[in-house]
């Protein structure tokens, strides 16, 4: 029998495929080596070409992530048996070009794929298409209000929160909305924060600092994600300190994306973090269950695609704090019902949330939980086993309880013995006790994100 996929095929097992990588690892590395990735063709003999941009993120994505991406891609199609890789260049064989060409042509109907080199910006970002509810409308509102008033209010902008949470969306609808309100007379640049460390190390090995200079000081707005990655590295804090102040003495507009909020960031520099805390900082927490099925059908519409209620509420029952999760869901929900034909049922759907869940947690263990827990609070680890009451370790004992049952599913006599050989019913008290604080208790919600974000880290 013969199994060669069409185009439209190819490129939807490439999208879910994509969909479930981004999931597993850092953002900066999913954009830096496969965003741009194509998935060339599929052969009789069950072996996949896939094309990168070059030769230095063809032995990058050779040498790391090769396992993920052929266990991610026989998950979806069994057929797949072996995976290699291309550069997608010019002098391409006949056969590998036209494919190539075909589905670039598909490919870039997809607003993700259309990034303005000026701005790199992605024009799938804008404020309509953010769903805005009680967990980001101060971020949302503090966002219009620098988009009405560009450099003057709210400077710099501070965005914080944990990972898929809709930052990165948040601030590039921003610079997409200032882009296009004021007819690209205001200059938007966007960079993350890896990006810019890159470039400053390229500036320095060529020695043209004043290129690094040039790009990012002559911009009426500059926004930067995922700032934290910037701490810790010298020359790079360094320029971008002197790249901060040159553009708020000149009433530029700084917009900037955290994990955590300036003091929560123990590698960075005292003056930086004394000028973020000047401007707004503004947090975005969890989304309630009635803005996760905003999101889903949002998302839907952006795929125009349906899905029936009850499958919709299901999603936004499972997945409630990674909103970048539940786009990986969907599309591999609508992968299996468009081109694997797969009935619909509750238990496909359960089975498809369960696994996207395990790839998330794989790989940690309750010893990494303890361990981060403890380093966060500053307490020891004996100190968090033993029968002491004191308020200290109280709340970090609780925190580990939560955390061993909401990313292992540790039954409660597993979590008494972790923490001392306590009763079950310990157990139960101080995970009942932090789910129902976290959702009002925005402190220890912001600790947890931070916990989390170590420990997914490893």
């Amino acid at each position: 029998m013969r199994l060669i996929f069409k185009t439209m095929d190819l490129n939807q097992i490439w999208q879910s495929t994509l969909a479930e990588l981004e999931l597993q690892i850092s953002r900066p590395n999913f954009l830096t080596w496969l965003k741009k990735s194509r998935l060339v063709k599929k052969e009789e003999d069950g072996r996949i070409v896939v094309g990168l941009v070059n030769n230095f993120a063809k032995e990058w994505v050779e040498n790391k992530y090769h396992k993920m991406i052929l266990e991610t891609l026989h998950s979806l199609d069994e057929t797949i048996k072996k995976v290699e890789y291309t550069v997608l260049v010019e002098q391409q064989s006949p056969q590998i070009k036209l494919e190539s060409k075909t589905i670039l042509n598909r490919q870039t109907t997809l607003p993700e794929l259309k990034v303005d080199p000026e701005t790199n910006l992605h024009p799938r970002y804008t404020l309509n298409s953010f769903v805005v509810g009680s967990s980001n409308e101060l971020a949302y509102a503090a966002t219009q209000s620098v988009i009405k008033d560009v450099g003057k209010k709210y400077n710099p902008l501070f965005i914080y929160g944990g990972t898929g949470l809709g930052k990165t969306h948040l601030i590039q609808a921003a610079g997409n909305e200032i882009k296009n309100l004021y007819k690209n007379k205001i200059k938007v640049k966007y960079v993350s924060s890896e990006k810019f460390v890159n470039d400053v190390v390229w500036a320095i090995r060529n020695k043209r600092m004043d290129d690094v200079k040039s790009k990012y000081r002559n911009v009426d707005v500059l926004i930067i994600d995922d700032i934290q990655f910037v701490g810790g590295k010298e020359r790079s804090e360094e320029e971008f300190f002197h790249t901060f102040n040159v553009l708020y003495e000149n009433n530029k507009q700084i917009i900037i994306s955290s994990d955590r909020p300036p003091a929560a960031i123990p590698t960075l520099e005292e003056r930086l973090r004394s000028r973020f805390e000047g401007g707004m900082i503004a947090d975005i927490t969890y989304p309630d269950y009635e803005m996760r099925m905003a999101i889903i059908k949002t998302k839907l519409q952006e795929k125009n695609a349906d899905l029936p209620e009850e499958i919709c509420g299901l999603v936004a029952n499972k997945i409630q704090r990674n909103i970048r999760e539940i786009e990986g869901i969907l599309n591999k929900i609508i992968f299996y019902r468009e081109v694997k034909n797969i009935e619909l049922t509750t238990k496909v759907i359960e089975e498809i949330i369960d696994n996207i869940i395990q790839q998330s947690s794989k790989n940690i263990t309750a010893s990494q939980i303890i361990k981060a827990v403890a380093d966060f609070y500053e307490i020891t680890l004996p100190e968090l086993t033993n029968r002491s009451r004191k308020k200290s370790v109280v709340e970090p004992r609780q925190v580990v309880a939560f955390l061993l049952r909401d990313l292992l599913d540790m039954s409660y006599p597993d979590i008494g013995e972790k923490l001392g050989k306590r009763d079950h019913t310990t157990a139960i008290y101080s995970c009942g006790k932090i789910s129902r604080e976290i959702s009002k208790n925005q402190s220890l919600n912001q600790k947890i994100i931070l916990i989390k974000e170590v420990i997914h880290k490893g």
